[in-house]
């Protein structure tokens, strides 16, 4: 059995030699480490000049690169209590040897920082084990936040059929703001996990039997890439349903409008013409009583009569075929035909 893992944070830096010198292999996780931190580091693992400075820049693309003695790795994560919209992604470097795995992080990173909360009371065997649960925590981080996701985006077209307000189309926007930040750092981790998972499971150190550990992180990266790119097909599918439904509803408010217009024209042109001060009009037509209910009210009810007839017969008045509710609203009778 191998000896037990230790866990360390930036207090135990100074013991860091001490591990090496004994070959006790170590989990040392540093946030936001200071320039003098990363030099002593820098001095205690012989990292070469470049990974020091991928370190102080902290904004590297995901990668994988292998140096004398230890592979680095820029991988990320996403923190489950950012807000839609906010900031979402959480970059870790990792170092990993047969002697040690390093994490550092500019920003908390709840997850890691719960992880080795939960390993460092109690004795860790298996090096490759340890590895492979660090990396599995950061990368599975996506799962709970795309399930988030999921929820919004059920929500979201519920809330555009029944009620489309401009603030759905703001959240859509940010849903899938986080869903690029997020495709951007998966594609590439899941490109060099699937070509360099063989590296890393040779370094000295590891076991031969460590590659299945690392193919299993390519499958979730596999899973949460497919799951980012039918989410933001699923956002498109929202940003046109909202789309349709407020041109569907602009028509129906359009056609109201258009009605009532249509119907105080030919009331307009009547009150116009039996209203003019000619002769004819006002010696031999309306000098009597009749020609007040039947010029003056008659033809104004028989043209409001005339007028809804014509609209109830063209399907005007009575509930649109073309609604948003009808055109939305999926057949779950063919759905569950279907199944």
């Amino acid at each position: 059995m191998s000896n037990p893992a230790k866990c360390l944070d930036r207090t135990d830096l100074n013991d860091v030699a001490g591990h090496l010198e004994r070959h006790e292999f170590f989990w040392l996780d540093i946030q936001d480490p200071t320039p003098e931190e990363i030099k002593h580091l820098g001095e205690l693992l012989k990292l070469h000049p470049l990974t020091l400075e991928d370190i102080n820049t902290f904004s590297e693309r995901p990668k994988r690169e292998h140096y004398d003695g230890y592979v680095s790795l820029v991988v990320y994560g996403v923190d489950a209590k950012a807000q839609a919209g906010g900031s979402l992604l959480r970059e870790v470097h990792m170092f990993i040897s047969g002697d040690y795995v390093v994490t550092l992080h500019p920003s908390p990173f709840t997850d890691v920082e719960d992880l080795q909360k939960q390993l460092k009371p109690v004795e860790f065997h298996g090096e490759q084990a340890l590895i492979y649960k660090i990396l599995d925590t950061i990368l599975s981080s996506f799962v709970p936040v795309l399930d988030r996701v999921d929820d919004e985006i059920d929500d979201l077209e519920q809330e555009v059929i029944e009620r489309p307000r401009e603030e759905c189309l703001q959240k859509i926007f940010s849903l899938k703001r986080d869903l690029i930040a997020m495709r951007r750092v998966i594609t590439p981790m899941r490109d060099f996990f699937a070509r360099d998972a063989l590296e890393i499971s040779k370094l000295p150190g590891m076991e031969p039997d460590d590659e299945p550990y690392f193919r299993d992180l390519y499958d979730t990266l596999v899973r949460s890439s497919d799951l980012v790119d039918s989410y933001r097909d699923l956002l498109s599918g929202a940003t046109d349903m909202y789309l349709s439904t407020v041109a569907n509803r602009q028509g129906e408010i359009a056609k109201q409008l258009t009605i009532i217009a249509t119907i105080f024209l030919p009331l307009s042109f009547l009150t116009g013409f039996f209203g003019q001060n000619f002769a004819f009009l006002t010696n031999h037509i309306l000098n009597h009583t009749w020609a007040f209910f039947v010029l003056g009210l008659g033809l104004l009810v028989a043209s409001i009569a005339a007028l809804w007839y014509f609209f109830r017969r063209q399907g005007w008045l009575g509930e649109s075929e073309t609604s948003p509710a009808t055109v939305l609203k999926p057949n779950t009778s063919q759905l569950t035909d279907s199944n």
